[in-house]
């Protein structure tokens, strides 16, 4: 990867916010210093969603995505002529597979080092499985395009002063308890002490582990877990030289004065992850791939149907999931 590759952008559905934000971002390119990106596909779909917001807009096709610096300056490169309708509010089949296809070829430009990293606007995953059963999510479709099984991929919540990892994610509650093991948590926060080590040049990364149950389980009166599998994985993380402590009681674990005290925490469930990320730093939150050959970030929302085509979507997060997408795939740049 080199400096003259732009980030690759997917559109997400056009019937959400995604359209819009990135329509709005451009706009706004000169002020927030991002680095070139490419979008992929959907060009009339990103000109509509301007025009719906009252924007100064315009897009350039170009077929080599080593065109997009040049480009950047005057016009939004689109890379790839498929295209779609801009449906604020209503999304359809037809949308949700521009969405598919802006996300595969996305994928394809990053894994052919076409691309110096990936950013993915919000697509709603119910659509794109009623036409692809097989799709799960955005970053499992990732990990499969780079013949990684899905738990090789962890999900990581970064916002200005919280990172945070979820150890299962899109399960049922009634599920988390059965899916823990301590093989599951060694390798997943070995994925993330690597991470804060290439991605965000932080050399002795600093990791607190939650328990799963209230107290971190007080001694084992409120459930083992803690002292079976969390405080296990801990101790064989340890051996190994990372620095995770913990089990750590998740209610004090977010507080302002415990932030300080750690550079990322790795919750057990998904929303004692992201309820305090969200509560926190719901605005600036991004979603990144760790774990991956790729560089992949994504604005921590949703589609936002019931708000798109208003013009009062907030960019704050898409606009931090393109920063951040910059800085770690020139820091990989450098470190490569």
């Amino acid at each position: 990867m080199t400096s003259t590759l732009p980030l690759a952008v997917s559109i997400g559905d056009p019937a959400g916010v995604g359209p819009e934000l990135i329509a709005r971002i451009y706009a706004e390119r000169k002020q927030l210093s991002l680095p070139p990106f490419a979008v992929c596909g959907g060009a009339a779909v990103l000109t509509a969603a301007a025009e719906k917001i009252g924007l100064p807009f315009q897009t350039e096709r170009i077929a080599d995505p080593r065109e997009a610096q040049k480009v950047f300056a005057g016009a939004l490169p689109v890379i790839g002529t498929f295209d779609g309708e801009y449906t604020p509010g209503t999304p359809t089949t037809a949308g949700a597979q521009l969405s598919l296809d802006s996300l595969h070829y996305a994928i394809a430009l990053a894994t052919g080092t076409r691309a110096s990293g990936l950013v993915t606007a919000p697509v709603a995953k119910s659509a794109i499985a009623a036409i692809d059963p097989g799709f799960i999510g955005q970053t499992e479709r990732l990990a499969e395009a780079c013949d990684l099984p899905h738990e090789a991929s962890v999900m990581m919540l970064a916002g200005p002063s919280l990172k945070t990892v979820p150890m299962t994610v899109h399960c049922a509650l009634a599920d988390v308890s059965g899916l823990l093991t301590r093989d599951l948590i060694v390798d997943r926060t070995r994925i993330v002490a690597r991470a804060m080590r290439t991605d965000y040049g932080i050399a002795h990364p600093r990791i607190a582990l939650a328990g799963l149950n209230p107290h971190a389980g007080e001694d084992g009166r409120m459930g083992r877990e803690e002292i079976d599998i969390i405080a296990p994985a801990i101790a064989a993380l340890r051996t190994e030289g990372i620095d995770a402590t913990g089990p750590h009681p998740a209610d004090t674990l977010f507080a302002t004065h415990k932030r300080g005290s750690y550079d990322v925490a790795i919750a057990m469930y998904h929303d004692q992850a992201l309820v305090p990320l969200k509560a926190l730093e719901f605005d600036e939150g991004v979603n990144v791939t760790l774990g991956l050959p790729i560089v992949r970030t994504s604005p921590d929302h949703g589609t936002a149907f019931d708000i798109a085509g208003q013009g009062i979507a907030r960019a704050n997060a898409m606009i931090a999931a393109i920063r951040m997408a910059g800085e770690i795939a020139a820091r990989r740049a450098q470190t490569s």
